[in-house]
């Protein structure tokens, strides 16, 4: 479905005038929930906190979706069009949503109209591996809180725009960055960082969200120390993460990786956040023997300790760059709360969200060449020992380790793109791709601040017709109950309503609109540019409003190799769409 400018001024026309926002109202821990489960406003990363982005709004559904229009549109402006990975909060009436380029923007979700604008003042060397993306905002208080590509936490006034607290939280000359959405759990303000591809130590911290004070913080490589503190700042020591030197050999725990640069969700029904760590480093495997924990973990922690109380770890001595980050989203099942994760490195796993024990584990692509399963016995992966690259040092030149094929390629199975779950299907709704890469390992040494990979690599395609497929996954057979195939990698998340719809956006610039129970597109738009974030839905005036932030960018354009220049003709761009059904006239 496509609509003229003329056509899309009309339609907000005929919508008629708008009240401004009014004076904020403060959110809370139970403002949250209670968003969550109305489907009214959106306050949370992941809709609600637990990450199952399923709204039980059904003013839209399959039989009217077709009527779905634009209202308004809204350009970022200037040159800073591209990797637009962002989900928006709704509030108020006011919508929040951040820019590639650590900006963030205030809008009438009504009209569009702009209320405010913050840029954060980037330095100069800057090292984001993966684009200038942000993820999004959370909202507490009457403050809207990001984090920036300099290792910062900025908290502003939702009504003026105005900076209340900002935090440092780590040194970008040492490749520290930050781009995921922070979360509310607890009271408590949870962040990760990224760097992961330049020797930094993941962790996940705990701050005030009124003041942006650290209240605790824990790393997920194993040996490094966790902290407590106090209302002065003073630190006090909370336990050592894991045991020191059991899974790491040397030093290399010491620039180990393992950012937590997804961020994370919380289940108010367990108490504890999960938080999933990225690769460790370097990505040559052969110089670090051992698990190398907590690197491609879900790490489980209680928000009122800091303390590590479980972790599931997908990928043991990954060679391979199969981050853990993906997001654990907990749901109801068999009586139990369990969570389900799609790994980077092509399986779905599904793990009591209390214990940490593995329920169940099975591929989500077609193609797998590291492992062959998963151990449900013991949660191992079977090793595919030639699936690995091979050591440098057996290598003639002592330069280059036997290259191999490897599937999927390490921009995974899933990357950053969240799904969706669906409580009514009782179907996970995964944005799925099919690729894999040439890998082999380099000898590599640590300097700070500099990559450190030890590995090189060329993504490259395995189906002529498709790279990517959004599939609806049945968490308990591992069936894929129907899946829409798409040209080009998908690199947005995922929506679901009671109104029996699953959204989502392709990098050809479509949002979608398909039957939850089959897979049957029912409603298109063209956004424009590429589009690699999730879409959400509200109500305000009686009416339910649907929008995605369009802009192509991200990490396949810059990392993609084959499948880069396959994908070269997309445009970048950076808009918010917002739609509705047309009132009758």
């Amino acid at each position: 479905m496509r609509f003229k400018l003329s056509t899309l001024s009309f339609l907000v026309a005929c919508g008629g005038a708008a009240a401004a926002p009014g004076a904020v109202t403060p959110v809370s821990d139970a403002s949250i929930e209670a968003a969550a489960k109305s489907g009214q406003e959106v306050l949370s990363w992941g809709l609600s906190t637990d990450g199952q982005r399923y709204s039980p709004l059904k003013q839209v559904t399959t039989a009217n979706v077709k009527g779905l229009a634009p209202v308004w549109a809204f350009s970022f402006g200037g040159e800073k069009q591209r990797g637009q990975e962002s989900q928006p909060l709704i509030h108020g009436g006011r919508m929040f949503v951040t820019a590639s380029y650590s900006r963030i923007f205030a809008l009438d979700a009504a009209t569009g109209a702009k209320l405010w604008k913050y840029e954060h003042r980037l330095p100069e060397g800057i090292m984001p591996c993966c684009d200038v993306v942000n993820r999004g905002a959370a909202l507490y208080d009457n403050l809207v809180i990001f984090a920036t590509l300099d290792a910062q936490l900025v908290a502003l006034d939702q009504a003026s725009g105005d900076v209340v607290w900002k935090e440092k939280i780590d040194d970008y000359a040492a490749g520290y960055s930050a781009t995921a959405a922070p979360i509310i759990a607890g009271g408590l303000l949870l962040t990760g960082v990224s760097g992961g591809e330049f020797g930094v130590v993941g962790r996940v911290e705990a701050r005030d969200p009124k003041s942006g004070r650290l209240v605790w913080s824990r790393p997920t490589v194993e040996g490094h120390m966790g902290y407590t503190y106090d209302k002065d700042g003073n630190r006090k020591e909370n336990g050592i993460s894991g045991t020191a030197g059991k899974s790491w050999p040397g030093d290399l725990w010491k620039t180990g990786g393992a950012a937590t640069w997804l961020g994370g969700t919380f289940d108010p029904k367990t108490g504890l956040a999960y938080f999933g760590a990225g690769n460790p480093a370097p990505w040559n495997s052969h110089l670090r023997e051992g698990d190398n924990l907590f690197s491609c973990s879900t790490v489980a922690i209680d928000v009122k300790t800091g303390q590590i109380k479980w972790h599931y770890q997908g990928t043991p001595n990954d060679g391979w760059d199969f981050d853990g980050v993906n997001e654990f989203v907990t749901f109801d099942m068999d009586g139990q709360r369990v969570g389900g994760k799609a790994d980077r490195n092509g399986f779905f796993y599904v793990i009591d969200a209390n214990t940490g024990k593995l329920k169940n584990a099975f591929p989500f692509v077609n193609k797998i060449t590291w492992a062959s399963s998963i151990d449900l016995a013991t949660g191992k992966p079977n090793f595919i020992p030639e699936g690995r690259p091979g050591d440098p040092v057996a290598s003639a030149d002592g330069k280059k380790g036997k290259s191999i094929f490897s599937a999927p390629s390490f921009l995974g199975g899933k990357n950053q793109m969240p799904m969706a779950y669906s409580p009514q299907t009782k179907l996970f709704y995964v944005p799925a791709n099919e690729w894999g890469m040439e890998i082999w390992n380099e000898p590599i040494t640590y300097k700070k601040g500099a990559a450190y990979l030890g590995a090189g690599f060329t993504i490259k395609t395995i189906n002529d017709d498709y790279i990517g497929a959004l599939r609806a996954i049945d968490p308990k057979t591992g069936k894929i109950v129907w899946e829409v195939k798409n040209g080009a990698p998908l690199w947005g998340g995922v929506l679901t309503t009671a109104g029996n719809l699953v959204f989502w956006g392709t990098p050809e610039g479509w949002l979608k609109a398909a039957d939850a129970k089959t897979g049957k597109v029912v409603w298109q738009f063209q956004t424009g540019s590429g589009v690699v974030a999730p879409p959400v839905t509200w109500m305000q005036g009686g009416e339910q409003y649907v929008s995605v932030v369009s802009g192509w960018g991200g990490a396949v354009p810059l990392w993609g190799g084959e499948v880069a220049k396959k994908v070269s003709m997309l445009e970048q761009g950076g808009m918010v769409w917002v739609f509705k059904l047309p009132k009758a006239m």
